[in-house]
């Protein structure tokens, strides 16, 4: 049985617990892997050695801290086949999506290439007689991110790029069901030149999560997960003088309007709704047509888009989507259909029974779909984080804009329209943090930031681009006078610049 260990100074670290957690293959259903779990000790121990590097690491000027990044993203490169098999033989997604999931983290260590211009500060010359007034950004010291299964090299680096750029050291705690892109991610950035303890991989469970949320050396914590836990978090990391960000779940509704084209609408939902088995917090579950019209014209063709869809193994080049990650997980999505039925939305197709031959035992659910979903349905106001897609319809665009505005999260949303003027307002109006037109799955570039509204995310500053920045940085503001001549009296009143 392979152990995987934790990641800390520059080496691999092996723990002391006794606690582990199973890593699978979701192909097979078998055990691949043991992560070992850290303890609270080795936990502060790790904390300690990033809070000593920290301080050399931030001395270091900005531009040398660029040079890491960039062969940091020349070695990532060199290695994406292998680092994508891996991704794929622990999560389950298909190896061309396990590319996509680590380019997309590369856009970000791109962005921190040009972090000597981004931090540069402010400055204003003859702001009172004699004074110049100037800013400046500093690191905060050691900050941490608590990253999810479904984006294991993605979010990562949408983290500890900005992070490590901007002069900070950082403890990653990863998932605990597909941990080893991580280790390897940490590997890679040594091998690039960033000194031992800069980047750190601990594993672990909740009580990883809680000794990060509490340990007084960590400045900031960066969080991706469900809505429930992301509050949780904000709640306890404030609670401890922490800088949160905590990125929860969302319910992705796509507004079709009946002069859309219904051809490329299609395609969009198929591979927002059923890419990497719908286990992405900027999936589109829900799809809103507008008029009876339209709304009986998609039915009719998502039924036979379904029909044409492959489910395989993660390594088979012309499936379209592998495994869910876990048995658990699947169950749960198998419930919530269930439930969907019970509510009274019609199941008009149903996954639940599909089997990949030769693969029984893999952790495998087919597509589904269902129509006539209402607003008052459990299935509905949760998020299923499935390979499911809801319909939901809808008379008027007012009507169509109104669900995602009062739905309780507000990460992202969609609109499908040739009509300018409608997608304009649609934009403007709709309650909602990443709006797309036309474009099914509106994850902001690198050189913009990520983050919902609502319960979709709880803190004040997104992830990655300027906002990230921000997050992990603090600013201060000098006021400079070099006086000349005879001695001024001292003043009792505020100064101000006469």
């Amino acid at each position: 049985m392979r152990d995987i260990a934790h990641f800390v100074n520059g080496q691999t670290l092996v723990g002391a617990s006794g606690r582990f957690g199973d890593v699978f293959n979701p192909n097979t259903g078998e055990v691949q892997a043991r992560v070992q779990f850290v303890t609270d000790a080795e936990l502060d121990a790790a904390v300690q050695v990033a809070a000593k590097a920290q301080v050399g690491w931030a001395q270091t000027n900005p531009q040398r801290r660029a040079r890491v990044m960039f062969e940091f993203k020349r070695l990532i490169e060199r290695d994406m086949n292998t680092l994508a098999e891996i991704l794929s033989s622990e999560h389950g997604k298909v190896i061309a999506d396990s590319k996509g999931d680590i380019q997309r983290g590369l856009e970000v260590i791109e962005f921190a290439f040009g972090i000597p211009h981004i931090l540069k500060g402010e400055y204003t010359e003859g702001a009172g007689p004699g004074i110049d007034v100037y800013s400046m950004r500093q690191p905060l010291g050691v900050c941490a991110g608590i990253t999810p299964f479904n984006f294991p090299a993605m979010i990562p680096m949408w983290m500890f790029g900005i992070s490590i750029a901007v002069g900070n050291t950082f403890i990653l705690k990863p998932s605990e069901k597909d941990p080893t892109v991580p280790v390897k991610l940490a590997e890679l950035m040594m091998e690039a030149g960033a000194p031992a303890g800069v980047l750190n991989v601990v594993h672990g469970d909740k009580s990883a999560v809680d000794a990060i949320l509490t340990h007084p050396l960590i400045r900031a914590v960066s969080f991706v997960g469900s809505s429930d836990i992301a509050h949780y978090v904000y709640q306890t990391g404030t609670a401890h003088g922490k800088r949160v960000q905590a990125m929860g779940g969302a319910k992705n509704h796509g507004i079709v309007l009946p002069d859309a084209d219904m051809d490329q609408v299609v395609k969009d939902l198929s591979g927002a709704a059923f890419g990497s088995a719908g286990e992405r917090c900027m999936a589109l579950p829900v799809v809103v047509p507008v008029g009876q019209k339209t709304a009986d014209e998609l039915r009719e063709r998502m039924v036979a888009e379904i029909a044409s869809l492959k489910v395989g193994v993660s390594t088979d080049p012309d499936a379209h989507y592998g495994p869910v990650v876990s048995a658990q997980h699947r169950d749960k999505i198998a419930d919530y259909i269930r439930i969907g039925q019970e509510e009274g939305a019609e199941l008009v197709v149903d996954g639940r029974d599909f089997q990949l031959q030769g693969f029984e035992k893999g952790f495998f659910i087919g597509p589904s779909l269902f129509d006539g979903v209402k607003k008052g349905m459990k299935t509905y106001h949760e998020e299923i984080f499935g390979p499911v897609l809801q319909i939901v319809r809808a008379e008027t665009l007012e009507e169509a804009i109104a669900l995602p505005s009062e739905h309780q999260y507000g990460n992202g949303v969609a609109i499908f329209t040739r009509n300018g003027r409608a997608a304009r307002e649609f934009a403007a109006n709709v309650n909602v943090g990443m709006v797309g037109i036309n474009v099914p799955i509106p994850v902001p570039v690198a050189y913009h930031t990520f983050g919902g509204w609502k319960r979709s995310a709880f803190g004040d500053t997104n992830q990655h681009g300027v906002e990230g920045v921000k997050f992990y940085t603090k600013v201060k503001t000098v006021t400079a006078r070099w006086p000349e001549g005879e001695v001024a009296d001292s003043s009792f009143v505020i100064p101000t610049m006469k």
